[in-house]
């Protein structure tokens, strides 16, 4: 059986304060990377503990080596370059959240490559302080091209944007290889940037750069499609669909109907996890076009703002969704990661491990076995 939990959560967990005094003493030079490193071993051992207690079978090591979902990932791509945002769209706010977080952007400069595996020694760490389920979450391919299309990747080193895509191709399917053949065998391909397609404001940025969206999102599950085509038959891919999550900011809203079955019929993933804990993403109708094989996580806690979410509410909405998914292909967990990018969301440490064990509570309560 692949790895599926009917109590799941997204990846991302507050970094203690130790994590961030490590890092600023990094960037100023006053540690090593060995340090740093032990540091956030120590870390992470902590929050695996701390999952354990929560009732949790699925494992992450919290994000804690990262500065946010991607850039750790796709910055060590050779060819990549990470820049400070100039036109990239910022996200919006919840009421009473001043924070403004603006994404950065990627440009592909030269011949893209992996130079050597990125997560693996990661992941390994990671599964030798837990008996239970280690997931890896890495970023979706399509974060290396939405954000200026043709525009961020260089002309001169790819004249054709296909063997752009077919060198990301290459470089996703040697990372999941390695993964596996390290042991992994739940990875969550995290996507934020499928919703995009919902918004008009993101839609109009794809226009922009003289493409149809209809088109550029078949492009982009293709691109997915065949970054797992090569998996081992026993690997769960796990896609994660968000509106965005930074500083409890988000960048688009909307339900899924638009993209729904675009989306839900053509990917060859194993589940989804979907963002459902607010109005901003719909009603469960678009559930309609999910294939009868797929799973789904219904992400019906939020992770950005730190009020607790009644049972009985989840209960009504998990049955609310029977109507479109059978009872067995469904789980629950948070809508996203409880910290995105390292500052984590404006929520506190209390809280985030309430919602986790009440996604498990109430996990327990529809599934008992």
């Amino acid at each position: 059986m692949k790895p599926f939990f009917r109590a799941d959560h997204i990846g991302s967990l507050l970094r203690p304060p130790e994590v961030f005094a490590a890092r600023e003493a990094f960037a100023r030079g006053e540690i090593d990377g060995a340090r740093l490193r032990s540091v956030e071993d120590a870390a992470i051992r902590g929050v695996v503990a701390g999952q354990e207690r929560a009732g949790l079978q699925v494992i992450t090591d919290g994000e804690f080596r990262r500065e946010n979902w991607y850039a750790d990932f796709i910055g060590r791509l050779g060819g990549v370059e990470i820049r400070a945002a100039e036109q990239n769209p910022a996200f919006a706010h919840d009421a009473g959240n001043a924070v403004h977080y603006v994404p950065k952007n990627v440009v592909t400069s030269a011949p893209l490559r992996r130079p050597e595996p990125i997560l693996v020694r990661d992941f390994a760490f990671l599964a030798g302080t837990t008996e239970r389920t280690a997931k890896v979450t890495i970023p979706s391919p399509s974060r290396l091209h939405f954000h200026g299309g043709r525009n961020v990747v260089s002309r001169a080193v790819y004249p054709d944007i296909e063997d752009f895509f077919a060198d990301v191709v290459r470089a996703y399917r040697a990372e999941i290889a390695d993964l596996e053949a390290a042991g992994c065998r739940y990875i969550q391909i995290d996507d934020p940037l499928f919703s995009y397609f919902i918004s008009e404001r993101m839609r109009a940025e794809v226009v922009a750069n003289g493409e149809r969206p209809e088109d550029r999102l078949l492009r982009y599950v293709q691109l997915i499609n065949d970054c797992i085509a090569e998996r081992r038959a026993d690997t769960a891919i796990g896609i994660h669909v968000c509106r965005g999550n930074a500083r409890s900011a988000w960048i688009a809203e909307g339900g899924y109907e638009r993209i729904a079955e675009q989306l839900f019929g053509a990917l060859h993933n194993d589940h989804f996890l979907l963002e459902y804990d607010d109005d901003r993403s719909g009603d469960f109708a678009p559930l309609r076009f999910m294939p009868r094989d797929k799973r789904v996580v219904l992400g019906l806690v939020t992770s950005k703002r730190g009020e607790l979410e009644e049972r009985d509410t989840l209960l009504r909405r998990v049955e609310e969704a029977t109507k479109y998914v059978a009872i067995e292909n469904l789980a629950i967990s948070p809508q996203c990661g409880f910290a995105s990018v390292v500052e984590g969301n404006i929520i506190t440490p209390e809280d985030q491990w309430a919602k986790l064990r009440l996604v498990v509570e109430t996990a327990r309560a529809i599934w008992p076995v």
